[in-house]
């Protein structure tokens, strides 16, 4: 799944998927849409290609690409199963339901030091 995010993290790549959400495509009908060498779109595909997110398939001397929502299907579970929401539609616990421990080891948000497990971002991705 590493690779999915690592492809997924670049706005080319999410363009050519959603490109090929609409119909397959060879990669000349891709390199189309971008103001880019015809060598950086095939660098862009096999990097999707890799990451298991679009299958290719030859047709003649072209190469066709397709969407493979396959992968996709299971980043979007592991997403749904973070968010505590299951393939049931029902919410799970998570450990932010759960009263956090103080340094004793006793459990309720009353108790005097208890710490808090939810962890908190900005706006700019800064934990805090």
């Amino acid at each position: 799944m590493n690779e999915s995010f690592k492809a997924l993290a670049d706005p080319t790549r999410r363009q050519i998927l959603r490109l090929l959400r609409e119909k397959d495509r060879t990669a000349g009908e891709i390199a189309d849409f971008f103001n880019m060498s015809k060598p950086s779109i095939s660098h862009h595909l096999n990097a999707l290609k890799h990451a298991g997110l679009v299958q290719d398939e030859r047709k003649g001397q072209f190469i066709l690409y397709s969407l493979d929502s396959t992968v996709l299907e299971e980043v979007l579970g592991w997403f749904l199963e973070l968010t505590g929401t299951g393939k049931d539609g029902t919410e799970s616990k998570t450990i932010a339901d759960e009263p956090a421990e103080d340094a004793l080891g006793s459990k309720g948000a009353g108790s005097k030091g208890a710490r808090s497990r939810e962890h908190y971002f900005d706006t700019e991705g800064e934990s805090r």
